[in-house]
């Protein structure tokens, strides 16, 4: 009994100095409408519903602060709540969800209508505060799993596992480093045929601990500021992506070109080796349309600068570029060298837009030019400034920035906390800003850069925060010429797919070290079915384009970029839907089959839609046998045609020259013919492919000019592509919008549909058979060996007149 009461009294005293703090009970509430405020033995809260599916929940120790977000751009719509208050708890309800608050102590829950828990707060640990860490502790429902964070190493499945969030530099980091360069405080939570997201919106560091050294909660805490989290719930994953991304806003419309092939170096130069590198490309025929700069363009590192030894006429080099069908993106970095003299240095000591210490002077750290200061993007001068700087690139040609060491990274990976950063004109410290710094940055260039084109910019980053997707596209950074760095970059890319970012890519072949060809070709082939596709490689390693492997890996990657052309009308059309909606291009088999176990397994979690149609599996390139699991439905290899059932695992063998893919039933597919650039103009037929299958399926065909903003006023095409089994008909919806399409003929090209009588409007139309191989033979490069054969298949076909109004064709 003494032992009992020295404990409890240990426990009481603890938290009466602060160390474990709870939320304790509810001393007052009120609900008014969406809203709900209380007051606790230690706390202050908040909690608001913003829709019938989301429920927004901030405690601090303190009043609330200031309502600000760099992620939330989604505001709280209209929603009929019943709120029913009994001296226990507070419930409130929604037409899809019922929240429970409970008093004695502060206790939230989640339950379906129907009053099955979708998630709870683990009781007796609820919310608490160490000194000024915060932590909410859930309680770890059975067989749950946890996906998604974004840029995270481990297995698709994050249970058992604990990550933190703080953007960090990491060159040639390890397969199992945490944490990477970007930072995406959402996850999701999957149980019991049920499913749910949290967005924790703090911008310190923060943790996430899924099971880590403990069977009993999973839990996120932050070394400062509030508890701040969004709970949303939905059916499935896609719902609760449309949720999050409506809160945290989606992307826009790339620019066509940077869907194509991206050809990238540490580094380029000079010029005469920039217009070497367009003019192979051209003349082995591989389809590219842009070509990177990295820091060696620049005078002495120094940014917004060229070297005029090196690139004495950047916009003459620009429009030569330009007349061969290539667009050229340059890095920048934040780092203003303080350098007297140098303009851009000058005029941003004049503005006074570089972050500071609390004694007025400016922030100094090292990186590539020698000492620096680095402009403060939390603040609009620091944005209009940056903007102003950025501009000039315009005028010499450029079509792409690449933002870099933008975590900050300085050498020595040590900031000092006392750095003050403008945060929208509330200052704070460097540990409530770090974790931002890379999104404003995004910001800043995509803003500035959009003024300056008159057009859609392409933007890239290595760092980020939710809600990145706004502006930029993102790389997963300094990765490893290894088998395990090409297949982890699969996972990153999917999981960023899972945190609402659309735009992602990898550098293909590692940026450090040197792949075999097998790997190279492999990892080439993957990249030909990613969003974006860009192929890098460091200072002082060997030579890394396509035709440096040989001439048998050439031929292979040509076949495998070429497909990649060949599908823009599909991939862009993607993009679009990824504007309307914030699901992702590549697609974690987590979205669609997420309640089969069998995804989850380290051997085939690395397997992934490319939208909705494709499934690709990944092997490394020494695999001579490759196991592949098939999720329910029915499947055709790409290449043949042949159908496999779903629900079972099939072990292949794999070639160098020949990536597995496979099309779910149903698909539909538009595709063009091969070009060697996004400003070549196609055949004027669009290739519409549709794949015989039991489930019906639509698919929303989109065109616009590719590079400006007038889809934004109605300059689009866009028409409904409808597979219906049951009524034997495939439905062209009319089309919309005031763009007219760049096709003037439709070949419907059908798999697994038979024979029989096709009509248009009820009239016969005349069809054909069709041989189609969507990869060329690779030469015979051995004499003596056997010739490689043409693989492909027959497929039905019909062409018709692309008209704007409905076609039904029924077969």
């Amino acid at each position: 009994m003494k032992r009992f009461l020295f404990v409890v009294g240990l426990i009481s005293s603890l938290n009466s100095i602060g160390q474990v703090r709870g939320v304790g009970n509810v001393t007052a509430i009120k609900v008014s409408g969406q809203k709900v405020v209380l007051k606790t033995d230690n706390a202050v809260g908040e909690i608001t519903v913003y829709s019938p599916t989301v429920v927004r929940v901030r405690l601090d120790q303190h009043m609330l602060g200031r309502d600000f977000s760099y992620a939330v751009v989604g505001a709280p719509v209209s929603v009929k709540v019943s709120a029913d208050e009994t001296p226990d708890a507070v419930t409130l309800t929604t037409d899809s969800l019922r929240m429970v608050v409970s008093k004695r102590p502060f206790h939230v829950a989640f339950y379906t209508r129907d009053g099955r828990v979708v998630n709870e707060d683990e009781k007796g640990l609820n919310t608490s505060w160490v000194n000024g860490a915060v932590t909410t502790y859930k309680h770890m429902q059975e067989g749950e799993r946890f996906i998604g964070l974004g840029e995270k190493v481990g297995d698709l499945d994050k249970k058992g596992n604990g990550y933190t969030m703080w953007n960090s530099d990491n060159f040639g980091y390890r397969t199992d480093k945490d944490p990477l360069y970007a930072d995406f405080p959402f996850y999701m939570g999957i149980h019991h045929g049920l499913r749910y997201g949290i967005f924790f919106d703090n911008t310190w560091q923060t943790d996430f601990n899924f099971g880590a050294s403990n069977d009993r909660f999973s839990s996120f805490g932050s070394h400062g500021g509030e508890m701040n989290y969004y709970f949303i719930y939905a059916s499935d994953v896609e719902g609760i992506l449309r949720s999050y991304t409506g809160l945290t806003g989606r992307m826009k419309m790339p620019p066509l070109w940077s869907l194509g092939y991206q050809q990238n170096r540490y580094s380029y130069y000079p010029e005469t080796e920039v217009m070497r590198i367009a003019q192979t490309l051209r003349e082995k025929k591989i389809p590219a349309d842009g070509i990177t700069l990295d820091i060696h363009y620049m005078d002495k590192y120094k940014v917004f600068t060229w070297d005029k030894q090196r690139f004495p006429d950047p916009a003459a080099m620009s429009s030569k570029l330009a007349g061969m069908g290539f667009k050229l993106t340059v890095i920048v970095d934040p780092g203003v060298k303080t350098e007297e003299g140098y303009g851009v240095f000058e005029r941003g000591k004049k503005a006074g837009i570089f972050i500071k210490y609390p004694d007025s002077t400016n922030y100094t750290g090292q990186v590539w030019p020698g000492w620096c200061n680095f402009p403060d993007f939390t603040g609009a001068r620091g944005r209009a400034w940056w903007e102003t700087e950025i501009a000039k690139y315009a005028g010499d040609g450029i079509s792409g920035i690449w933002n870099d060491m933008n975590e900050i990274a300085t050498w020595g990976q040590k900031m000092p906390d006392n750095v003050l950063f403008d945060n929208e004109g509330e200052v704070a410290a460097h540990p409530q800003m770090h974790n931002v710094y890379g999104l404003n940055m995004a910001r800043a260039s995509f803003e500035g850069f959009r003024k300056a084109l008159n057009r859609r910019p392409f933007v890239l980053t290595r760092s980020g925060y939710s809600g990145l997707q706004r502006y930029s596209a993102i790389w997963t950074g300094d990765n490893r010429a290894e088998e395990d760095h090409m297949l982890l970059g699969v996972r990153l890319l999917c999981n960023l797919g899972l945190a609402g970012v659309p735009f992602t890519g990898m550098d293909i072949g590692g940026f450090t070290g040197g792949p075999s060809p097998s790997l190279y070709v492999r990892w080439m082939q993957i990249g030909s079915f990613s969003p974006y596709m860009r192929n890098h490689t460091a200072v002082n390693t060997k030579a890394s384009e396509p035709w440096t492997y040989g001439e048998e890996a050439m031929e292979i990657i040509r076949n495998y970029i070429n497909l990649r052309y060949r599908l823009l009308p599909y991939a862009y059309s993607n993009f679009y839907a990824a504007t309307q909606d914030g699901l992702p291009l590549m697609r974690s088999l987590a979205i669609d089959y997420t309640d089969d176990s069998t995804i989850y397994r380290p051997v085939f979690e690395n397997q992934y839609m490319y939208g909705r149609a494709f499934l690709v599996a990944p092997f490394t390139g020494s695999e001579s046998f490759g196991d592949v699991y098939f999720p329910a439905g029915k499947w055709y290899d790409l290449y043949t045609d042949k159908v496999f059932a779903g629900g079972q695992e099939v072990i292949f063998p794999l070639t160098m020259s020949k990536l597995p893919v496979y099309v779910r039933e149903s698909s539909i597919i538009p595709m063009q013919s091969l070009i060697q650039h996004t400003t070549e103009k196609p055949s004027d037929t669009l290739l519409v492919h549709v794949y015989a299958g039991s489930a019906a399926n639509s698919f929303v065909y989109y065109e616009d000019d590719g590079s400006s903003y007038d889809y934004e006023k109605g300059a689009y095409y866009r028409r409904k592509i409808i597979y219906d089994p049951d009524a034997r008909q495939i439905l062209f919806s009319k089309a919309e919008g005031n763009y007219a399409s760049k096709f003037k003929y439709i070949k419907l090209g059908l798999h697994g549909f038979g024979g029989g009588d096709l009509q248009l409007g009820g009239r016969a139309v005349a069809s054909g058979n069709e041989f189609e191989a969507l990869l060329t033979p690779i030469s015979k490069f051995d004499p003596q060996g056997v010739a490689n054969p043409q693989e492909g298949h027959t497929i039905r076909t019909v062409t018709v007149n692309n008209t704007a109004e409905e076609m039904r064709i029924q077969y």
